[in-house]
């Protein structure tokens, strides 16, 4: 068995899909707004991935994926519930500051939507009145609804083509909260980072902070490779010791993006060799689950 063994997989799209890890030791110390970094096998890539949940009672930790690379892609392939991990290293970064605001907008984009749920739980529990705000593609990606109206007073979904509440961008559910309620003390927003951008800019007219949660590329995970260096103003900060929750309305994004684009071709080579080795193993497969040939019968000479 597995030392972090998968206990369930839940699949929410072609390309998101949930893992439910069994580690009673990071479920008892887990915080919102932290991360862990995970090998899928001795020789994998490390990676880092928000706790999407995590449950001290049954001394689970969940995570939400979304295959975009090879490690993700490899680990939607290979991760079925009995199989395991070979490292997970957690939980890591600051925690989520839930502070005594009374009134919050949570806010989630795409897959941000599940590394927000348990800062919007939180902020229930510390009795504040939480506003979500989720959005997604379209109505068939919409996941954990009924876990966001269960810790939400109020609950807004926003999809790009309108086949579910609000049609347009995450950006427009916040106006609506803001317009609705005057008394806003904060925003959390977690997403893609030219969604986190555009919420910071929404809610900086009318000066409500607004905390992120960034991912910059990131090695170590302790701050020492520099990897995960963002900027704030005239300060530069690292999300894996520093963060990875820090002031929108600092933050560099057009910098975090740049950065971020920074290695897209040895990522592109790393997937298609990857690929390329998996159509080759497949057809290995295929060729020996067929029946072997009858052999030639013997000419007789007459």
């Amino acid at each position: 068995m597995s030392r972090f063994e998968i206990i369930k997989r839940e699949d929410f799209s072609d390309v998101t899909y949930l893992l439910e890890i069994l580690h009673p030791m990071m479920a008892k110390v887990a915080r919102p707004g932290q991360f862990v970094i995970v090998m899928l096998h001795e020789h994998g890539e490390r990676i880092p991935l928000t706790i999407a949940d995590f449950d001290r009672n049954a001394g689970t930790i969940t995570l939400v994926i979304q295959a975009v690379g090879k490690t993700t892609k490899e680990m939607q392939r290979a991760c079925r519930v009995g199989t395991g991990l070979y490292a997970m290293v957690g939980p890591m970064g600051i925690p989520s500051p839930i502070s005594h605001a009374k009134k919050v907008v949570c806010v989630g984009g795409g897959l941000g939507v599940a590394p927000v749920y348990p800062q919007a739980r939180a902020f229930k529990e510390a009795g504040a009145y939480v506003i979500g705000v989720l959005g997604f593609r379209n109505k068939s990606l919409i996941f954990w609804e009924d876990k966001f109206r269960a810790c939400c007073d109020e609950f807004i979904v926003c999809t790009d083509d309108g086949s579910a509440g609000i049609k347009g961008l995450v950006t427009e559910g916040i106006k609506q909260a803001i317009a609705m309620h005057s008394d806003i003390d904060e925003v959390v927003a977690i997403g893609p980072p030219i969604m986190m951008k555009g919420c910071a800019e929404a809610t900086r007219p009318h000066q409500i902070k607004t905390m992120v949660s960034l991912n910059p590329l990131m090695v170590d995970g302790t701050g020492m490779c520099g990897g995960c260096r963002v900027k704030l103003g005239d300060k530069v900060k690292f999300a894996c010791v520093d963060g990875p929750d820090f002031d929108g309305h600092l933050v560099d994004f057009d910098d975090l993006m740049t950065r971020l684009r920074r290695y897209t071709k040895e990522e592109r080579m790393s997937l298609d060799h990857w690929e390329k080795n998996c159509r080759m193993q497949k057809q290995i497969e295929a060729a020996s689950a067929l029946p072997a040939s009858p052999a030639p019968a013997s000419k007789v000479k007459r």
